[in-house]
């Protein structure tokens, strides 16, 4: 891995386009300064490169500032189990405080960027500012609800329906960060995608070519683009929030 410090003027965390998903707003200049001291070197990696690995002690949170990661965890039999990908703004190695060391390998997908925030150094400063302890609390709080909607999707939704759910989440994450919202790359394997949807690799592959087909999605090897957003979202059974105006739907619980 290779490490950069930050310490030019347009690489403090308070200029950073990707301040919003990390910082609190309303800091006074004091407040400000301290944050910006807070980081004080990335790692830089490339693809397949490890950031931590299960059972690793905690000394570190990551904010993605770009490329993708995934998080797993390996099996008793081996197999590796995608449980998170993330994409630039979002926070990895949370599921290492409460145990003191990571519960989980991540990984980087493409050539990615990661900021390094000193756990210590973040509890100390976070009682000299509670708020950026509550907006610390609310990035873990959005960890649990994606989570928990994960969980649910597992649950009561056919492989065809985690499929388009997956497409439209992921649109939303990159849409919120500048990027379109309908044409994207996909960094991660058909096989990661699999393991993250409960799906066999075969079935990922022959659903991404039914939606091709049914003039849902355009799709090129990793490069895809969603034709049909109205179409996806009611496969998904998901409310479009661009129609509705409403905020970033749930995933809903079928009743047996």
């Amino acid at each position: 891995m290779n490490y950069k410090p930050t310490d030019t003027p347009t690489s403090k965390c308070s200029v950073c386009v990707l301040g919003q998903f990390c910082l609190p707003v309303g800091l006074n200049s004091s407040e400000v300064s301290k944050i910006d001291s807070l980081v004080k070197e990335r790692v830089h990696l490339q693809k397949g490169e490890s950031l931590y690995r299960h059972g690793d002690p905690l000394s570190s949170v990551y904010s993605v500032r770009f490329g993708t990661l995934k998080t797993e965890f390996c099996l008793q039999d081996g197999r590796q189990q995608v449980i998170g990908f993330h994409i630039p703004g979002e926070i990895l190695g949370l599921d290492g405080i409460g145990e003191g060391h990571y519960q989980s390998d991540a990984i980087a997908l493409e050539e990615s960027e990661v900021c390094i925030i000193r756990y210590e150094a973040f509890e100390d400063l976070a009682r000299q500012i509670p708020v950026l302890q509550n907006q610390f609390h609310k990035i873990m709080s959005r960890e649990l609800t994606q989570d928990q909607r994960h969980l649910l999707s597992l649950g009561t939704m056919r492989a065809e329906e985690r499929l388009a759910a997956f497409l439209l989440s992921l649109s939303q994450r990159l849409a919120a960060r500048g990027y379109l919202n309908n044409e994207f790359d996909l960094r991660m394997s058909r096989n990661d995608i699999g393991s993250y949807l409960g799906i066999q690799i075969e079935t990922v592959s022959r659903m991404l070519s039914r939606f091709a087909e049914s003039g849902l999605i355009q799709i090129k090897q990793r490069h895809i683009k969603l034709i049909d957003m109205n179409g996806l979202y009611e496969l998904a059974g998901i409310p479009n929030p661009d129609r509705q105006g409403c905020s970033t739907p749930e995933i809903p619980i079928k009743q047996a």
